[in-house]
Parts: C-alpha cells; sequence; structure tokens
C-alpha cells in the first residue's frame, strides 16, 4: 500500500450497522452511518447518534465533516463543519446536521450521513509578545484579494 496505515480501537453499540469505511481505495474520509430514523424539516438540526466509540490514538484529531452528495441532493450539512473529536473523548460519535433546504428530508437508519478524516496535528506553545514580524499581506483579510 502507498499510504501509511494505523490500528484504532472502535467500539460499536449496535452490530447491524456497518462500521465507519472506505468506499474507494485512497479516500480520505470514510462514511459513517445514522444509528436512527428522523424527519429534518427545513431549518432544523438534529444531533443523530452513530452507536459508534472510538479510541482516537494520541497526536490526531477526527474531523467530521458534511458528505458533499446530501449537501448538493438534498441541502443537508452539518452545523459545526468540520467537527472535532479530540483523542482524549471517548463518549458515542454524533453528528449534528441541519437542513439547508426547502423540503423536509427523512434521515434513515443506517443511511450514511457524514465522513471521518482521521488527522495528524501539532501541539504549540503561545509565546505571548508586544509586536509581530511584518509580512506581504499584513493585515488584509476577508476579501481582499478579490473575487477573481
Amino acid at each position: 500500500m502507498w499510504w501509511y496505515e494505523m490500528d484504532v480501537k472502535i467500539k460499536r453499540t449496535d452490530k447491524e450497522l456497518p462500521l465507519p469505511n472506505y468506499k474507494h481505495y485512497g479516500d480520505a474520509g470514510m462514511d459513517i452511518c445514522s444509528a436512527e430514523t428522523h424527519t429534518l424539516t427545513p431549518g432544523e438540526y438534529y444531533v443523530f447518534k452513530t452507536g459508534i466509540y472510538m479510541e482516537i490514538p494520541e497526536g490526531y484529531e477526527v474531523q467530521v465533516r458534511p458528505r458533499s452528495g446530501l449537501a448538493a441532493k438534498q441541502g443537508i450539512s452539518i452545523v459545526n463543519t468540520p467537527g472535532t473529536v479530540d483523542h482524549g473523548y471517548r463518549g458515542e460519535f454524533m453528528v449534528i446536521l441541519i437542513n439547508l433546504g426547502k423540503e423536509s428530508y427523512e434521515v434513515k437508519r443506517g443511511e450514511r450521513i457524514a465522513q471521518l478524516v482521521f488527522n495528524k496535528f501539532e501541539t504549540v506553545n503561545l509565546v505571548e509578545v508586544d509586536e509581530l514580524n511584518d509580512s506581504q499581506r499584513g493585515s488584509s483579510g476577508f476579501g481582499s484579494t478579490g473575487k477573481m
């Protein structure tokens, strides 16, 4: 294999639901399913249980991201995207979906509702100073480079 693999401990409370999994070779995100059925009305958000618990390796986080098909076809997204699950968390993975569409949408038990992406990160020490070094960009932001 061309990429690095690591073992991650996972527990599921509902053996009828699949474990999160990659759909294609080399995918970054693995799909995770809803453990419950609930209809989202337009503008509504709901916290969906997944029945999944993980022991995330130290130095990693798991990002919970929307599925592009749900977003493009139904207007379903995640409220706090990407959500971060930290190394020390041992509770159930839950996904906060929101219906940004114009029609109600029924999320069914077993439906793929989000993607999980493992991400290695660095812990930093913040050093307080009175001044920062100049840069070419400076404090320009919020669209300062234009549209095209």
